[in-house]
């Protein structure tokens, strides 16, 4: 028996994405065997298609051929020798980084999610990684607390729209940026939009709110956002930064203004987030957090906006559509 995957044959667009077969096999000893269910479309995925020179030496910057997908939903199939948390029919989560964009997925059983069966997994997937990274980015780095003002810088994407939901529900005043045509989904949540082709947004908040903010959530990470972003902060601010720069020149200039605001301290704070410590055993926080997630889901008080659904191997053309720049919410390719 055979199944197929999605494979990254070289670097480059969304034509090199190929499909290919592959053997079906029982899963060794500790590992499971999970039908996929849902993966979405990310950020990271196409960076690592695109081979930007910044991921070189990660889990992210293996070469070519191999199996783009940072996050899937599926249900497992069948367990290897020693298995004794999981069993057939489970359905789980995996954080994977690369390797979801395929009809089954072979894993590490001690990496794994627990999933309700009651979520629709189109709903659910887009929690283990842009629902995460938001829910994190807010009560675990900023500490955002019920009343604060806060800047979304990016807010109209996967984890833009995950951070208007949960920021809503964190009773935030929020400010956001977008392009014109996606601001309606910002002020759906009751964030002003910015728009960044034409306002400045420093020139914005300084204007709205003069005494400065609490926090502001940057998905650029660019170092002159950055720096626009700290200067908006009242003494006690936080900014968090989650995207990933643009080149190593930004991650040293980022690092840098890091480094300053901690050697010269005036009431702010800078913080740079990311899944590494999931992936370095710090596993714990985000356990937690996903079942708070799968919690919220369940009772409504959240909804991922998916903004289109694709046949689970018609990656290429779902990968065309997110870097179209027209996407607002997730993407998701389904079984």
């Amino acid at each position: 028996m055979t199944y197929k995957s999605t494979v990254v044959t070289r670097t480059g667009g969304p034509e090199v994405l190929q499909i290919v077969e592959n053997e079906l096999r029982p899963p060794k000893a500790g590992e499971v065997r999970i039908k996929v269910l849902a993966t979405p479309v990310c950020r990271p995925d196409v960076a690592v298609r695109t081979g930007q020179a910044l991921y070189s030496g990660t889990p992210l910057g293996k070469k070519p051929p191999f199996v783009p997908g940072y996050a899937v939903i599926g249900d497992v199939d069948a367990v290897g020798a020693g298995v004794s948390t999981v069993t057939a029919g489970d359905r789980v989560g995996v954080l994977t980084m690369v390797g979801s964009y395929t009809e089954v997925l072979y894993w590490r059983a001690d990496r794994l999610i627990p999933v309700p069966t009651t979520l629709d997994p189109v709903q659910a997937v887009p929690l283990i990684l842009n629902y995460i990274v938001a829910y994190q980015v807010l009560h675990r780095s900023a500490k955002v607390e019920r009343g604060d003002k806060a800047l979304i810088i990016g807010a109209s994407g996967g984890i833009g729209t995950a951070l208007l939901q949960l920021g809503r529900l964190a009773g935030l005043q929020m400010y956001g940026t977008a392009s014109k045509s996606k601001h309606a989904i910002l002020t759906q949540y009751g964030a002003t939009p910015i728009d960044y082709h034409t306002q400045d947004f420093a020139a914005v908040i300084r204007e709205a709110e003069p005494q400065g903010i609490d926090a502001v959530i940057d998905g650029m990470t660019r170092p002159d956002t950055i720096q626009r972003g700290l200067s908006l902060l009242r003494r006690g601010g936080t900014l968090v930064s989650y995207g990933e720069p643009a080149s190593f020149g930004d991650l040293f200039r980022v690092l840098a203004t890091l480094a300053r605001t901690k050697l010269t301290p005036d009431g702010k704070s800078c913080k740079l987030y990311g899944t590494s410590p999931y992936f370095l055993g710090k596993r714990r926080p985000f356990l937690e957090d996903w079942a708070t997630l799968f919690h919220l889901l369940q009772e409504g008080q959240i909804e991922p906006v998916i903004a289109a659904r694709f046949p689970l191997l018609e990656a290429a053309g779902a990968n065309a559509l997110l870097e179209s720049g027209q996407v607002t919410g997730n993407v998701i390719l389904v079984a």
